[in-house]
């Protein structure tokens, strides 16, 4: 399992810490471990857990306490069978929006290197 920091996770899902916290204490879904200087480590599924939060209370319109309520209702609908592939459906987004970003990050990164301005005493030995 590969746990992420605050900072990283603040990146991924473009949101800032106090958010991630106040929904921490909101949202009973969300547990991050704390290591041992109390900071704060998001597994997997929290941070799968937060992007679909973020999409419902943000994306959709419909509030934290709406999409509180859904997101309970995904989570323990009474189907297993559906939670399940509620849950592999979930996983394969985040997947796919978490790799996405890397990918922005490493062509940004990419880019700029090769954009660096060049020092005078280079151009005047050309």
């Amino acid at each position: 399992m590969s746990l992420k920091a605050t900072s990283r996770v603040e990146r991924l899902l473009g949101l800032p810490a106090s958010t991630l916290r106040f929904w921490e204490k909101e949202v009973v879904f969300i547990a991050p471990r704390k290591d041992v200087f109390g900071r704060r480590l998001y597994s997997v599924s929290d941070t799968c857990i937060l992007l679909r939060l973020k999409h419902l209370a943000l994306v959709r319109g419909f509030g934290l306490g709406k999409a509180k309520k859904l997101l309970e209702n995904e989570l323990m609908h009474p189907d297993e069978e559906l939670r399940a592939g509620l849950s592999e459906i979930r996983g394969t987004l985040a997947s796919l929006y978490f790799d996405n970003l890397d990918l922005e990050e490493r062509l940004e990164k990419a880019f700029y290197r090769r954009e660096k301005p060049v020092s005078p005493e280079k151009t005047t030995q050309n």
